[in-house]
């Protein structure tokens, strides 16, 4: 009954049917003894069970990539000539034509990665988000954030793609942020507090990651089998989340005494803090079954070993290709291995806990 209500549920969200329909229609539908019956996995050759849970929707087949690539072709000319004004008219009748009447889906990602580089511009011509002597976060860094939200959630709310509805809440949670950095220079009365400060930055920064990363397991949690748009939110949202606890975490553990914070130089510098993160964030991608989430992490950890060997007094080639030997084995060690790893930590996981996550 619960999987049905959430089929019900997306159905309305697509406009298919009213919300007062999906309501009467669950109780109907379950009387008459329509259920969702859950399709067996693909069976490998040795008898075991294999889930493939993380197929993306927006790749589709090669017509999309041909309409896609006419759009980003178009879209970088009209950018050219009048990026302002000429970019949103084109996106606009583009979306009706291929995302609200055609539906596909991967224009539609380019679209809305369209919309947010316009909405960048659109932003920067009237509220700058910094200079080069600003010392503190000014009003200016939140009237430019204020204005992804509304741009976004007005187009999720035309034509409902994920990524859309994923980006307004990314760009919410910075708007959060940038409030709170602002409330606390207020508080302090120093415009400079976060330059004297660097470690409350980074925590704020960190607090703003988990919230983004919780968004993303709600999505999740909310469709286990990832058969609705949920599953797609909770994709880009773990996408963006990812790096977001990545660097907010290491650079509140790696402030030094020159007090710079997201700074890779000063990251590859403490590796062990470095891959001690991304091992973490590896394990929980294998918890909640996502390779987006732990793919994000990969560069970071190149960076990290790169440092390592240089410091070994290696020469230029070696310590790049030994770099690119350890991150790629790594990657084919996760990709080849994951669903036995996965099932190895999902049997150390509490059954109540297990039954709420993907199946492995």
């Amino acid at each position: 009954m619960t999987e049905l209500k959430s089929i019900l549920d997306e159905a309305a969200r697509q406009g298919l049917i009213s919300p007062d329909a999906g309501g009467r229609l669950l109780p109907f539908l379950t009387e008459h003894g329509v259920a969702v019956i859950e399709t067996l996995p693909v069976s490998r050759a040795d008898g075991q069970a294999w889930s493939d849970t993380e197929t993306p929707r927006f790749v589709r087949g090669f017509h999309d990539v041909l309409i896609t690539i006419g759009v980003v072709v178009a879209l970088v000319g009209l950018w050219g000539l009048a990026p302002l004004y000429a970019v949103p008219v084109a996106i606009i009748v583009l979306s009706e034509i291929l995302v609200r009447r055609q539906r596909l889906a991967l224009p539609a990602v380019s679209l809305t990665i369209a919309l947010f580089c316009w909405i960048c511009l659109l932003m920067s011509q009237f509220f700058p988000p910094w200079t080069p002597t600003s010392q503190s976060f000014g009003a200016e860094a939140t009237q430019f954030v204020a204005g992804f939200p509304i741009i976004l959630g007005a187009y999720y709310a035309r034509y409902r793609v994920p990524l859309s509805l994923a980006l307004c809440i990314m760009s919410v949670l910075a708007f959060v942020l940038t409030l709170i950095l602002r409330l606390v220079q207020w508080v302090s009365g120093n415009p400079a507090f976060f330059l004297d400060h660097p470690v409350v930055l980074a925590l704020v920064a960190l607090i703003c990651a988990l919230g983004l990363f919780m968004m993303a397991l709600y999505f999740d949690l909310g469709d286990r089998l990832r058969r609705t748009t949920r599953s797609d939110i909770a994709f880009w949202l773990h996408l963006g989340a990812a790096p977001a606890l990545l660097y907010s975490t290491v650079s509140l553990l790696s402030i030094g005494e020159s007090g710079r914070i997201f700074d890779l130089a000063n990251m590859s510098a403490r590796t062990p803090v470095v891959v001690a993160t991304v091992a973490a964030l590896m394990l929980i991608g294998l918890v909640i079954d996502r390779r987006a989430f732990v793919t994000s992490g990969l560069l970071s950890l190149g960076v990290a070993i790169f440092g390592v060997v240089q410091e070994g007094n290696a020469t230029i080639d070696t310590y790049i290709f030994t770099t690119l030997i350890i991150v790629g084995a790594i990657v084919l060690i996760i990709g080849t291995g994951w669903m036995p790893l996965r099932r190895l930590v999902l049997r150390a996981l509490p059954p109540a806990i297990a039954s709420r996550l993907p199946p492995g």
